[in-house]
């Protein structure tokens, strides 16, 4: 099941925290979160590439929608 997370309207740094407490919980899986500034798509980018996450990012009208997927070895 895929997790979904928005985080549009918020100032930064808040998305990040958003994104790595919800990463914390799921602890692997996949999260689709919602951005809407070049800024908190750089931010949680790096830091999900930092915790080992895998990140695709789509772009939809004046949003952008991370796909973070960490999976189970094996």
């Amino acid at each position: 099941m895929i997790e979904k997370l928005n985080v549009s309207g918020l100032s930064c740094p808040q998305p990040v925290f958003e994104t790595r407490k919800k990463m914390k919980e799921m602890g692997e899986g996949v999260l689709e979160v919602r951005v809407d500034s070049g800024t908190s798509l750089d931010n949680i980018t790096r830091m999900a590439v930092n915790e080992g996450w895998k990140v695709e990012v789509k772009e939809e009208q004046k949003e952008y929608i991370l796909i973070l997927s960490k999976l189970q070895d094996g």
